[in-house]
């Protein structure tokens, strides 16, 4: 079992990701696009708590995400492979605590996962290239990653702070 789940509370705290989402709360919406919560709810879990623990969690809130939306296209790989990637990286080297880091890794998690949604409407076909420009997608996904890495040094670093004095003080 890893460090975080043992503390109930911690695991409870996925389930914000998505009411925040189905919420979209307007002040924190950068013209209509909200950020991307199960980043900033992932990043810090995964650099805490590894890259098994991160990628069965991002896994985990891939499906309650997906269950919260039709279609096929799917958020289950990109944030298992975030979940696995940034855990990764907080087993190697000094730790990540600095502002700045946090929000470049959320920018890049959040550029691959709104990258991976537009290429999988690409190969299904529900959108073809040629019919005009692809607007909305675009404009949807550059204003949720600037959010999503402008919200992650204050929310990200919050979480981290809170989730590695529970990891090494095993307190519940």
């Amino acid at each position: 079992m890893s460090r975080l789940a043992r503390h109930g509370w911690c695991v409870a705290t996925a389930l914000l990701v998505p009411w925040l989402v189905l919420a979209a709360p307007a002040p924190l919406t950068l013209a209509g696009v909200p950020p991307a919560w199960p980043v900033l709810w992932l990043l810090p879990w995964a650099l805490v708590d590894g890259p098994l623990s991160g990628a069965l969690a991002g896994v985990g809130l891939g499906l309650v995400l997906d269950g919260l939306q039709l279609g096929p296209i799917t958020q289950i790989p990109a944030l298992g492979l975030l979940g696995w990637w940034w855990g990764r990286l907080g087993r190697q080297g000094p730790p990540i605590e600095r502002s700045f880091n946090l929000g470049l890794l959320a920018l890049l998690g959040t550029a691959l996962l709104g990258g991976s949604l537009i290429l999988q409407r690409l190969l299904l076909g529900s959108w073809v290239p040629g019919e005009g420009p692809p607007s909305p997608a675009l404009h949807t996904w550059l204003a949720q990653t600037l959010l999503t890495a402008l919200l992650a040094p204050l929310l990200c670093s919050l979480q981290l702070l809170l989730w590695r004095q529970q990891a090494q003080g095993g307190r519940s």
